[in-house]
């Protein structure tokens, strides 16, 4: 009995604090959105301080606000979300330990990756065992202003019509002054966003794994590594533009992970891939701005879609059979993403559709075929969720098993090469880039 009432008390406690702890969303501090495009939505700051531009795009996400603001891959964007009240449930803890079920931290990166937050209504106070502060002050403590009391139902409905759009979250004495011109706004998308959040160092997670496998790090989401590591492989990180042909032989399968902006900015990458593909018979597999690096290296284009695909609702149809994954299945997927692959005809020899998008017939993703003799596949969805459903979380277990049947007959320990450690060659060093 005593057990039960200090636990119910401990509960209570934890509820109690919760709903006594009030956002601090900035009082009477004016805010205001202005698009490139001519609208300005007005509403009240919370968070940072301060003003940013950035590209303004909408998740139709309904949960996991924290997961989305922390995934890279929202790097420079000024993030809307569809979901009436967003706060309600706090912000956890973000530290885990680095061992063979964890990668550091809990959320999807070490910190707020977007440039700023819209919502209709930010939460005034928060509950849940797990939270330790609001979505107010985590955004204070990390420099990222939001607004709150913006109809974000027309302001998706505009992103939805026009495009992607260009804005400017101004806030304080900024939201009274003019809309700036049109020449003033900023564009993520003309910068190597990629080489702002990749690695700058070669690590290995879970060094005694019993797979080896490589990953190419575009602004990798921790999930993806958590859900490598947690099947007991070895991963080492490796910057996005390393060339991996040059310590390739060393590891047991190569992984091309998720990353903000435009792959064009990528193409070293994608050529790389090229001799990698052509030489190299091991499994590779890509999600997302992987699954376009991959699709570049087989010789498709990548495009801009109108307003891209950013929510954890997105339906998939599977083109082919591979692993766990069925032919004429649909699977409800975790996306986010501005860019695409193109579907061509012919598709190019040794290629072939995996999944199409069941909205807007958009490539979901592509594999090689059977007769080719590789083992490559990239999905432009996200298998590891974080947040989202779990349809296609089994394809990690497929690639780690497909990784396991090449494995190389002697193993050294995972981030090591002959007998020194995995570093990035001098000329990669020389040449600035990390």
């Amino acid at each position: 009995m005593f057990r039960y009432q200090t636990i119910r008390a401990v509960r209570c406690a934890r509820f109690s604090r919760g709903l006594a702890t009030a956002v601090n969303n900035g009082g009477t501090i004016p805010a205001a959105l202005h698009l490139k495009t001519g609208q300005t939505f007005r509403g009240t700051s919370f968070g940072a301080p301060t003003s940013v531009f950035g590209e303004t795009v909408f998740s139709t996400s309904i949960t996991s606000y924290t997961e989305s603001m922390t995934d890279p891959s929202y790097r420079g964007q000024i993030l809307v979300f569809t979901t009436p009240m967003i706060g309600n449930y706090g912000v956890p803890h973000n530290q885990a330990p680095f061992d063979s079920q964890d990668v550091g931290v809990t959320l999807e990166s070490k910190g707020i990756q977007c440039a700023a937050v819209v919502v209709g209504d930010v939460a005034q106070k928060f509950s849940h065992y797990a939270a330790v502060e609001s979505i107010a002050s985590w955004c204070k403590r990390h420099n990222i202003p939001g607004i709150t009391g913006v109809d974000t139902r027309a302001v998706t409905t505009l992103l939805r019509d026009q495009g992607t759009t260009l804005g400017r979250l101004a806030v304080g004495a900024d939201a009274s002054l003019p809309a700036p011109e049109s020449h003033e706004y900023w564009d993520p998308s003309l910068e190597n966003l990629v080489d702002q959040v990749s690695t700058k160092e070669v690590y290995t997670l879970n060094p005694n794994g019993s797979v080896k496998i490589a990953l190419l790090d575009f602004g990798a989401k921790a999930n993806i590594t958590r859900s490598l590591v947690r099947r007991n492989a070895a991963v080492t990180v490796l910057p996005w533009n390393f060339d991996f042909n040059t310590i390739r032989d060393q590891f047991d399968g190569l992984f091309l992970s998720n990353g903000p902006g435009d792959p064009q900015h990528c193409m070293e990458a994608a050529l790389n891939l090229r001799r990698t593909i052509k030489e190299w018979n091991k499994p590779i597999f890509g999600i997302c701005m992987g699954h376009q690096i991959i699709g570049m290296a087989a010789g498709l284009d990548a495009y801009r879609m109108t307003f891209g695909n950013r929510g954890h609702n997105q339906p998939v149809l599977a083109l082919a059979s591979s692993g766990s994954i069925k032919a004429g299945r649909v699977y409800v997927t975790s996306q986010n993403h501005q860019y695409a692959l193109e579907l061509q005809d012919p598709f190019p020899q040794g290629w072939e559709p995996f999944f199409i998008n069941c909205n807007d017939s958009s490539v979901e993703g592509i594999k090689s075929t059977e007769d080719s003799g590789k083992r490559v596949w990239g999905v432009q969805f996200h298998p590891e969720s974080a947040g989202g459903p779990l349809d296609t979380i089994e394809m990690f277990s497929d690639f780690v098993s497909e990784c396991k049947s090449s494995a190389t007959v002697s193993h050294q320990p995972a981030g090591v090469i002959g007998s020194a450690k995995v570093e990035i060659p001098l000329a990669q060093k020389a040449s600035g880039r990390a």
